[in-house]
């Protein structure tokens, strides 16, 4: 059996699917309740992932687990090393850890301590382990859906930018198989798209997409921090502006890594946009 932790989301739901489809027992961990519609071969489990307690009954029987932290896991609670510790007494032989592209090109990074501390404490647990380090996310481009509904605008900061932004469904394929192969054991795979792209330009893509005119309005730092601040915490905000105005060129390097393990190239940003398109009509 296969535990996804942060089952509901961009990477988590697609990551059910791949896994069932593929004729593995999953069980997907969330702090929602389960989503409708077909769960073939998913067993759901609503859990309180923030703690060992919480997250136990949930891990007995798996033996891999698919760790993303958000919510409770990534606020400041129970020590990373206590969470490992439970699972490897639950039965869990191989981990496979999303973290960020930041936690190696920014190591002192305030906003991404607690992603440091679970990479160390997977790497201590003794299991089989792989770290997934995407780069920024094709799917931050929800949050300019309401504006474009509305106003056929987006609206961001740092316009001619341009970053390797990866498909969250290509994270998705490639923990899956990291979990139920091998050869992935003790590997860290950097995960970008197929090539650098500026908000501006993804405002054209999103334009082409639709058929209709798509304004981009270029924000401030100090107007977007106070946007995100409303919903990320106030180092987090400024540890992602910071990426998105001044990229490292590590940072802006496309990655071979999604092609290696797919045998097939990393998915464009108007090929997830093509696949989400709803979410902006």
């Amino acid at each position: 059996m296969i535990a996804v932790t942060g089952a509901t989301g961009n990477i988590g739901r697609t990551l059910v699917e791949l896994l069932a489809g593929a004729g593995e027992e999953v069980v997907a961990v969330s702090r929602r309740p389960r989503p409708a519609g077909p769960t073939d071969g998913v067993r759901w489990a609503q859990a309180d992932m923030g703690t060992a307690a919480g997250l136990r009954p949930a891990l007995e029987g798996a033996r891999a687990l698919f760790l993303l932290l958000g919510g409770e896991l990534n606020s400041r609670g129970e020590h990373p090393a206590t969470l490992l510790d439970m699972a490897t007494r639950a039965g869990v032989e191989r981990i496979v850890l999303v973290s960020s592209q930041v936690s190696a090109t920014r190591p002192d990074a305030p906003s991404h301590a607690r992603l440091r501390e679970f990479e160390s404490a997977v790497r201590a647990s003794g299991r089989d382990v792989t770290i997934l380090r995407p780069g920024a996310f094709a799917s931050n481009a929800f949050a300019w859906a309401e504006t474009v509904r509305a106003e056929r605008t987006v609206f961001a900061p740092f316009g001619d930018v341009a970053l390797p932004v990866v498909d969250p469904a290509d994270i998705a394929a490639v923990a899956a198989a990291a979990l139920r192969e091998d050869a992935h054991a003790g590997r860290v795979y950097e995960l970008t798209g197929p090539e650098p792209i500026t908000p501006r330009r993804q405002a054209e893509v999103i334009s082409h997409a639709l058929g209709e005119e798509v304004t981009f309005v270029e924000l401030s730092r100090e107007d977007a921090h106070a946007a995100m601040t409303q919903f990320m915490p106030e180092q987090v905000a400024t540890g992602t502006l910071d990426v998105l105005g001044v990229p490292l060129p590590a940072e802006q390097k496309v990655s071979p890594d999604v092609e290696t393990v797919l045998h097939r190239p990393a998915g464009s940003f108007g090929t997830w946009v093509a696949r989400n398109l709803p979410a902006f009509r």
